[in-house]
C-alpha cells in the first residue's frame, strides 16, 4: 500500500461530465491504496479549455483525464504530446510534469488491449483477420492497439469511407478498408469484431450488422459499456459467440494514467468492475 507525503488531486475534464464514472473508481483506487486525495469531475466548456489545463499546476493536481469534446483540442494546448497520441490524433490523459509543463499522451488503446486480455485471456490479435466497425476516435485507438499486438489484417468498415481511408493511409500496415455495403460480409473467417461506434448507446439505434457470417469462434466485443450489453454483444452472445464490453477499456485505461500521475499501477479487481456495473444498472 502506497502513501502519499501530499493530498493527490486529479480529475476528468468534459462538457457534459457529470455522467462520468471515472470518479467512482480513481476513488475507489484511492481508498484501496490508502492514499489521501480526491478525483473529481471538472465540467469545462470547450472555450475555457486552455484555462483550466493551465490551472491544474497551480492548484495542485497531478494531471487529468480528458472526455468529449476535449481530445483533439487538448493536443494544441499542452506544451508536449508524445507519439502515440500523435498517431491516434487525440489525447486522453494529461500529466502535470516536474517543471510545470504539461505533457499529453493517450490510453485508450491501452485499456482497450488490456480489458480484452484480462476477459479473455487466450485472445490473440494474430489469431485472424480483424474486422473494426467505425472510423472515429476509438477506432483510431483501437487500430492501433491491435497493431501493436501483431494483428496480421485489420478490415476497417465506416459508413464514411473517407474517414476509414485517412486511418488506413495514416497507421499503414494490416488495415484493409472495405465499402459500408460489405460490413456484413467483412466478418468472413475473423477472429475478432469490435463495434467502435456509438450505435447502440443508450438512446441511440442499434448497430446495423448482420452477423450470418461471423464465425461462432469469433470474439465479439464493443467499447461502449452503457447499457453493459449492447444489442450487438446480445445477438453474438445468443448465436454463441464469446463477448466483451466496454466496461473494461474504462478501468483498464486508468491504470496507465495513475502510473504516470502518482507512481502507483493499481489493480482491476472483480470487486471495482462489479461495483461500476452496479452503478450504471443503476442509471437505466
Amino acid at each position: 500500500m502506497a502513501k502519499a507525503e501530499k493530498f493527490l488531486l486529479a480529475g476528468v475534464m468534459g462538457w457534459p461530465v457529470m455522467h462520468s464514472r471515472s470518479p467512482l473508481m480513481h476513488n475507489y483506487w484511492l481508498k484501496q491504496q490508502g492514499l489521501a486525495g480526491t478525483y473529481v469531475p471538472l465540467a469545462i466548456e470547450p472555450k475555457d479549455l486552455a484555462e483550466a489545463l493551465r490551472a491544474l499546476r497551480p492548484l495542485g493536481f497531478a494531471g487529468c483525464n480528458l472526455t468529449i469534446p476535449h481530445k483533439l483540442e487538448a493536443m494544441k494546448i499542452v506544451d508536449r504530446v508524445d507519439d502515440v497520441a500523435t498517431k491516434i490524433g487525440a489525447i486522453s490523459c494529461v500529466v502535470v510534469q516536474p517543471d510545470g509543463s504539461l505533457f499529453g499522451t493517450n490510453n485508450d488503446w491501452l485499456g482497450f488491449i488490456g480489458n480484452l486480455k484480462q476477459q479473455v485471456p487466450d485472445w490473440r490479435a494474430d489469431a485472424g483477420p480483424i474486422a473494426v466497425i467505425g472510423a472515429g476516435g476509438g477506432a483510431r485507438a483501437v487500430c492501433y492497439g491491435l497493431m501493436q499486438e501483431g494483428a496480421k489484417e485489420i478490415r476497417l468498415v465506416n459508413r464514411t469511407r473517407d474517414k476509414a481511408e485517412r486511418i488506413a493511409e495514416e497507421f499503414g500496415g494490416p488495415i484493409k478498408v472495405l465499402p459500408w455495403e460489405q460490413r456484413h460480409d467483412a466478418l468472413d473467417g475473423v477472429g475478432t469484431v469490435v463495434n467502435t461506434t456509438s450505435q447502440g448507446m443508450v438512446g441511440l439505434p442499434a448497430l446495423d450488422l448482420q452477423l450470418d457470417m461471423l464465425p461462432r469462434s469469433a470474439l465479439a466485443t464493443d467499447i461502449i459499456y452503457t447499457p453493459l450489453e449492447s444489442p450487438f454483444l446480445a445477438a453474438a452472445r445468443e448465436r454463441g459467440n464469446r463477448t466483451v464490453n466496454g466496461l473494461g477499456m474504462l478501468l483498464h485505461q486508468g491504470k496507465p494514467a495513475w502510473r504516470l500521475w502518482f507512481g502507483v499501477e493499481p489493480e482491476v479487481t472483480p470487486e471495482l468492475r462489479e461495483m461500476m456495473e452496479r452503478s450504471i444498472l443503476a442509471d437505466l
